[in-house]
């Protein structure tokens, strides 16, 4: 279970990502620049207890038209081997020490947590409070075996395409699979809660506006279609 500190980040998570959103080739610019707030998100624990993973939602600009982007997030306590490409930066914890904040599609242990999610092995938790299940983040998986690890990440103009294999099923399947993880969020229907229909599986939860108001989406979602 992961442990939530009451503590300080210098410099935080805010600052960070001010600095790298911009480099990334999903980013709406503006005129002013990034303006960030947080806006919702949630966590997964690392069965090993080692690497923290958020997946953030942060709006960028103000009233209900700001651009929401999800970023999912792994915190390290030394660096990742060969991810120097994905590293966001690195910031002083006030319990913890140094950590290294990287690019999570990029993480093989946060690949991972996000794979045993959409397939109900993972169960997420609450983005500020150790040891809380948060139940308004839903899952759906249709697909048959298990997945594995991506082969290959790949960067678009709204979203970040992972490559995964699927195994162990009774029933060959298109392989590799895509698991998209949205990166520029969109308030969608109710239909299957927001992963399009013809989806093996994807996963939903919900931010605010920087107006207060509840937006719900999809935050990721496989199918046997590369897009």
């Amino acid at each position: 279970m992961a442990v939530i500190h009451r503590t300080t980040m210098n410099p935080g998570k805010l600052d960070l990502l001010t600095s790298w959103l911009p480099s990334r080739p999903w980013y709406v610019p503006t005129e002013r620049g990034p303006e960030l707030a947080k806006a919702g998100g949630f966590r997964l624990d690392d069965p090993q207890g080692e690497v923290g993973m958020e997946f953030m939602v942060v709006t960028d600009g103000p009233g209900d038209d700001a651009v929401a982007y999800h970023l999912p997030l792994s915190y390290r306590g030394a660096p990742l081997a060969g991810a120097e490409h994905a590293l966001v930066g690195t910031s002083e914890h006030g319990v913890l020490g140094r950590r290294w904040v990287y690019d999570g599609t990029h993480d093989p242990v946060l690949v991972a947590q996000l794979l045993a999610l959409v397939e109900g092995r993972a169960e997420p938790q609450a983005q500020s409070e150790s040891g809380t299940p948060d139940p308004t983040v839903t899952r759906h998986f249709s697909g048959r075996g298990g997945l594995s690890a991506p082969t290959t990440v790949a960067e678009g103009p709204d979203a970040t395409d992972l490559l995964v294999d699927a195994t162990g099923g009774p029933e060959p399947v298109a392989s590799p699979l895509t698991l998209t993880v949205k990166r520029v969020l969109r308030a969608e229907g109710s239909e299957a809660d927001g992963v399009s229909a013809g989806a093996l599986g994807g996963v939903v939860a919900g931010w605010r506006t920087p107006e207060g108001r509840e937006r719900r989406g999809a935050f990721a979602v496989l199918s046997e279609r590369v897009r």
